[in-house]
């Protein structure tokens, strides 16, 4: 069948197989799995219930929640009458909340839990015209449930809601998302049906697996790159498993046994961290087993066959070694989508090496949002890129490098901000994405640094800080970086330690364990430490880019701390002025 609008991937699910589960999350211990019949029946209660409460066409509805079934039936119930879907990231502040309710023009929230009502309802405390309703997933005291307006559609007449649906045209508006990016106010992203399922159409090749496979879900579903995903998951005839939660990811693969999930690369290397701590556990033979086999891996190319040698010797690590990370995994993974920030390089040849795909993909919320992704083949991945440009996607180099991009997953807009969406789609169509890159091979695009982000220092000399940082994040003694030096004489770096490494590390060396983290941080040989891994990381760099001095801070920045935004990107203005003491230091 012809799918044209979100919804129309129900009748799609429910033709492929009515009993098959279609979306799962565990409750009271067990997964308790939701068919595609049953998910269908359910988003027809959101739509009745929420007209009977007067929604209907162009009408907007939040949507505050981690990932459970609730967030899509809630999305698709929306979305069959016209109206827009608003997510919202549980994260961010109670005066960003009250913004996109203004902005938004919401007449309806949908809230998970306790703790995001109060916020919700802080935020509307303050405005005269706000939500006039306000459901939540959770069952809780005072407030009307999720259950309820179920209820109201269970009681409504069904009668017109097809022709509602009918109406409903692929170039409809179908959500705002609001992003911040790393500066200003969030603004609203206005993304149609078409926009989001060309994106998905076109990536049904990436991901070639039978239907019946299962996904799991833990990346927010108020953020484009999961919500696209689960699109293309149900497209393909996949089921989706949402994990309890980021701590029990591990247990969940375990558990679940998926075939794909998507991921950023923090939470990639965050696994990789814990399969080579463990390693360094073992003794004997044991142990030098374990780091031959990661040396092999870590030598792994994508591009190129090293021989008869080290197939045979990277045939026997799998058997003896990497089949043991496919089983920490579930050992049914074939495919990781890593999107949402630069994955380092040694995790994908590791990966690999392991005979688990990890594919890169890049884009924007603006351009829904996959521009360009490696492919799961090896001849279509290159470690290092993000792949080619995917199909039914353009994309040109500008003068200076700018990537530029045009396809029908391009935006409408920036919602009541025609002037920003000016200054970032142009006359033909083009979006600039604030991002440099280059074609490598001639079709692997490569992302070289942030347009904004690059600067100058008092040598007159240009420093893109993004290939430093994503050089320095490769120890795993690092959480967190930013370089800075707009006009001074050099390029510093602050860094916050990764502090579970770092006291791992300081054990070993007679440091004491239960100095607080500033103390670890300030001890002296903690920071040549850091002094030594700075230099070895400079050693990739022209001297005028590299780091002369660096400065440890004790404390993680934070979406909570206003430091990083939903997507965990750094807001460096923030950043800068928070530590400006810091900064100055640098330079006296």
């Amino acid at each position: 069948m012809e799918i044209r609008r979100t919804f129309d991937l129900l009748t799609h699910l429910v033709s492929l197989n009515p009993t098959a589960d279609c979306l799962v999350e565990k409750k009271a211990g067990t997964w308790q799995p939701l068919s595609a019949q049953r998910v269908q029946e359910l988003s027809q209660q959101v739509s009745l219930g929420l007209r009977s409460l007067g929604i209907g066409r162009g009408d907007k509805v939040a949507i505050i929640s981690a990932n459970r079934p609730e967030w899509v039936i809630a999305d698709f119930g929306i979305a069959q009458l016209g109206a827009v879907s608003v997510p919202m990231y549980p994260t961010i502040t109670v005066e960003d909340y009250r913004h996109i309710f203004q902005d938004a023009g919401v007449q309806v929230v949908l809230v998970e839990n306790q703790k995001l009502l109060n916020r919700v309802q802080e935020a509307v405390s303050g405005l005269t015209e706000g939500p006039e309703f306000i459901f939540t997933f959770d069952k809780l005291a005072g407030v009307q449930s999720f259950e309820e307006l179920l209820a109201l559609g269970q009681a409504a007449d069904a009668a017109g809601l097809e022709e509602l649906k009918a109406a409903v045209q692929p170039d409809d508006l179908l959500t705002l998302i609001y992003t911040s990016g790393t500066t200003g106010r969030p603004k609203g992203v206005m993304l149609s049906h078409e926009n989001i399922l060309h994106n998905c159409r076109n990536l049904t090749g990436y991901l070639p697996l039978p239907a019946g496979q299962k996904a799991l879900s833990f990346l927010p579903l108020s953020h484009i790159f999961e919500r696209t995903a689960t699109f293309l998951y149900l497209l393909l005839g996949f089921s989706v498993w949402y994990a309890e939660s980021v701590e029990r990811i591990a247990d969940n693969l375990r558990e679940v046994q998926p075939q794909v999930f998507t991921t950023v690369p923090r939470l990639l290397e965050k696994i990789y961290d814990k399969i080579v701590a463990k390693g360094k556990t073992l003794t004997g033979v044991k142990k030098k087993l374990f780091f031959w086999a990661l040396d092999l891996g870590l030598r792994y190319d994508t591009q190129q066959d090293q021989g008869f040698l080290y197939n045979t010797q990277l045939a026997l690590a799998n058997k003896l070694i990497f089949s043991k990370w496919r089983e920490a995994m579930g050992g049914q993974v074939h495919y990781i989508v890593s999107g949402g920030g630069a994955l380092q390089p040694r995790l994908a040849r590791v990966f690999w090496a392991a005979g688990i795909r990890v594919m890169e993909g890049y884009g924007m919320t603006e351009t829904s949002p996959v521009i360009a992704a490696s492919q799961p083949e090896a001849s279509g991945n290159l470690i290092g890129a993000v792949g080619p440009v995917i199909p039914g996607v353009e994309v040109k180099l500008a003068a200076d490098g700018e990537i530029l991009t045009r396809s029908p997953s391009v935006m409408q807009g920036y919602y009541n901000r025609p002037d920003l969406t000016a200054e970032v789609i142009d006359a033909d169509g083009w979006m600039h994405t604030g991002d440099i890159g280059e074609f490598v091979q001639g079709k692997f695009l490569k992302i070289t640094d942030r347009k904004k982000e690059m600067f100058k220092t008092s040598n007159g000399k240009y420093v893109a800080p993004q290939p430093l940082e994503s050089k320095l994040a490769e120890s795993p003694l690092v959480e967190q970086c930013m370089v800075v030096g707009e006009g001074q004489k050099f390029a510093a770096a602050l860094l916050v330690p990764a502090f579970e490494e770092l006291r791992a590390w300081a054990k070993n060396r007679g440091i004491p364990t239960d100095l607080s983290d500033a103390a670890l941080a300030a001890h002296a040989q903690v920071q040549q430490l850091y002094e030594e891994l700075v230099q070895r990381a400079n050693a990739a760099f022209a001297q005028w880019e590299q780091i002369k001095k660096v400065s440890l801070l004790p404390v993680l920045w934070s979406v909570e701390s206003g430091e990083l935004t939903p997507t965990m990107k750094v807001k460096r203005k923030i950043i800068a002025q928070n530590n400006q003491q810091r900064i100055e230091e640098f330079y006296r």
